[in-house]
C-alpha cells in the first residue's frame, strides 16, 4: 500500500513504539491521528498529525476518536489507511505472591482492557470506514490493521500472566481477523516485540532489568530501538503480500524463565 497522503490511527502514539511509528509515517508524508489518554511528547505540523485525547478503555471515547479522524480525512482528503495499535499496559503480578495473596482481579481486567479490548474495539470502529475506501490497485487493497502482541505471548515471564495473556490473545487474532476481512481487500498483520526502550521497560525493576540483560538477549545484545519497530510497521504496510502472520521481533532473545 501507499502510505503517501493515506490517513493511519494510532493508539499509545504519544510515547514509546506509538510515538516512534507516528514519527516514520510524518516523515512518509502519511497523515496519523494519535489516539492516546497522554499528550504526545513532541509537536507535529498540524496537518499532518490530529491528537485526540482517549481513554482507550472508555468505548464512548474511542468512538468519539474515530469520528473525529474520519472527519479530518473528509477536511483533507487523505484516505484511511489502517489502524496501528500501540497502546497497552504492562503491571507485574505473581498468581500468588510470597504472602499467599493471589492475583488481582482488578489488574487482570485493567490488561484485558487496555490490551486486549481496546485494540479490538478501536480496530473494529475503524474498520467500519476502512472496508468503504476506493481500493487501491493492482490488488484491490482497502487497508492494513496491525495489532501488537509481544514474545510474552510465546514465552511469558514470572509475574506476567495478565499481560502474557492479552499479548496471546492479541496473537490468535491476526489470522481469523485477516480471514474475515480479506474478501474486502483488509490485511491484517501482529508485531510480537522483544524488549524495547520504551516507558514500559524503563519501569522495570532492577531485578528485572538484570535477568533480562544477562539471559534474554541475543544478538545484539541491547533493547530494541523505537524506530527499528517502527521500520517494520512501514514494511508491512507497503508489503501486500504479508498477511495473517504475528512477526518476532526480538533479536533472536527470549524472555528468562527465571529473574
Amino acid at each position: 500500500m501507499k502510505v503517501e497522503n493515506r490517513t493511519f490511527v494510532v493508539s499509545g502514539g504519544a510515547s514509546g513504539l506509538g510515538l516512534a511509528t507516528v514519527r516514520d509515517l510524518v516523515d512518509a508524508k502519511a497523515r496519523v491521528v494519535i489516539v492516546d489518554r497522554a499528550t504526545p511528547q513532541e509537536a507535529f505540523a498540524a496537518d499532518h498529525v490530529l491528537f485526540v485525547r482517549t481513554d482507550i478503555t472508555r468505548a464512548d471515547e474511542v468512538e468519539r476518536a474515530v469520528a473525529e479522524a474520519v472527519a479530518w480525512v473528509g477536511r483533507t482528503g487523505a484516505v484511511l489507511g489502517g489502524v496501528i495499535n500501540c497502546a497497552g499496559v504492562g503491571v507485574d503480578e505473581a498468581t500468588v505472591d510470597s504472602r499467599g495473596t493471589p492475583h488481582s482481579v482488578e489488574n487482570w481486567e485493567l490488561h484485558m482492557a487496555v490490551n486486549l479490548t481496546g485494540a479490538f474495539n478501536l480496530t473494529r470502529l475503524v474498520l467500519k470506514h476502512l472496508v468503504r475506501v476506493p481500493p487501491e490497485e493492482p490488488d484491490g487493497e482497502r487497508g492494513v490493521v496491525i495489532l501488537v502482541s509481544s514474545n510474552a505471548a510465546y514465552e511469558g515471564m514470572p509475574s506476567t500472566i495478565a499481560y502474557a495473556a492479552t499479548k496471546g490473545a492479541i496473537r490468535s487474532i491476526a489470522l481469523p481477523m485477516a480471514r474475515d476481512l480479506a474478501r474486502f481487500g483488509v490485511r491484517v498483520i501482529a508485531i510480537a516485540p522483544g524488549p524495547f526502550v520504551t516507558p514500559m521497560t524503563g519501569q522495570w525493576a532492577p531485578k528485572v532489568q538484570i535477568g533480562m540483560t544477562r539471559n534474554g538477549l541475543l544478538f545484539p545484545a541491547r533493547y530494541g530501538e523505537p524506530e527499528e519497530f517502527a521500520r517494520v510497521v512501514r514494511f508491512v504496510l507497503e508489503c501486500v503480500y504479508l498477511n495473517g502472520e504475528t512477526i518476532k521481533l526480538t533479536g533472536g532473545g527470549r524472555l528468562p524463565a527465571r529473574l
